[in-house]
């Protein structure tokens, strides 16, 4: 998950360089979305992890 917010977030920044502004935008809300989620996950995996 977090390797997808990190790729999205690259062509955000290609993206915007280049002047395309929609879809950086785009790759912008996307990368954001993907690193919410994965920190949602992070954090439920860390108070709900069993040690072995």
């Amino acid at each position: 998950m977090l390797r997808w917010a990190i790729i999205l977030f690259v062509i955000a920044i290609i993206a915007s360089v280049l002047g395309f502004g929609g879809i950086a935008s785009g790759a912008e809300n996307l990368a954001g979305v993907c690193f919410v989620i994965f920190l949602i996950l992070f954090v439920l995996h860390l108070l709900g992890g069993k040690k072995v």
